[in-house]
């Protein structure tokens, strides 16, 4: 009788550890409900948009050097933000696919990563097509955007004019994205097809 009545009081314990660990584990499943709730099919928020200028901001790639985004250009150039993150795997496939866009129009292409430096330089390491390229850090130009998902592509002409601005995932978006716009060489240098990117 004794063991019986140790065996009653041992799983009236057990099902109420249980019961508390449902209860842990439903509000556990609500928080992360929430957030990832914007992660469904919604578009970026607006930020600054097509036709706004780009404020003057002062970043750094990842070799600590200053980067500014949002000044004036050679007449014609553009250049091509990709803002893009090391556990993002939709990013990895977008990189090389911008990276020929970019070539093929003559665009200068710049990658803008979210995430701990030193999880970006293991990312720019391991992949030769994100290498050659600048890649700066800082919140600041994905605030001024409102960039809140990835890949998010964001096109800028010479003084700073967004052109074009989306989230992108394959090359037709890229492509659509881009429409007819292509880079004007500068008066006196001959088109070789070849980008020229910012030393980092």
């Amino acid at each position: 009788m004794l063991f019986l009545y140790i065996w009653q009081g041992l799983l009236t314990v057990l099902a109420l550890g249980l019961a508390v660990m449902l209860v842990a584990l439903a509000r556990q499943i609500g928080v992360l409900h929430e957030r990832l709730a914007p992660l469904g099919n919604q578009e970026a928020k607006p930020g600054l948009d097509v036709g706004q200028i780009v404020p003057r901001l002062v970043l750094h790639t990842l070799q600590g050097q200053p980067f500014v985004v949002g000044d004036t250009l050679p007449a014609g150039a553009k250049q091509l933000l990709l803002f893009v993150a090391a556990e993002c795997p939709v990013c990895k496939r977008v990189i090389p696919i911008a990276r020929q866009v970019a070539a093929e129009r003559g665009l200068d292409l710049i990658f803008v990563g979210d995430g701990p430096e030193p999880e970006l330089k293991s990312m720019v390491a391991a992949r030769p097509e994100m290498q050659g390229i600048p890649l700066i850090t800082g919140v600041e130009l994905a605030l001024v955007l409102q960039i809140n998902r990835m890949p998010a592509m964001v096109l800028l002409d010479e003084r700073g004019t967004i052109l074009a601005k989306d989230l992108v995932n394959t090359r037709r978006q890229i492509e659509g994205l881009l429409g007819n716009m292509t880079a004007t060489p500068p008066q006196g240098l001959t088109d070789t097809g070849a980008m020229s990117h910012a030393a980092v």
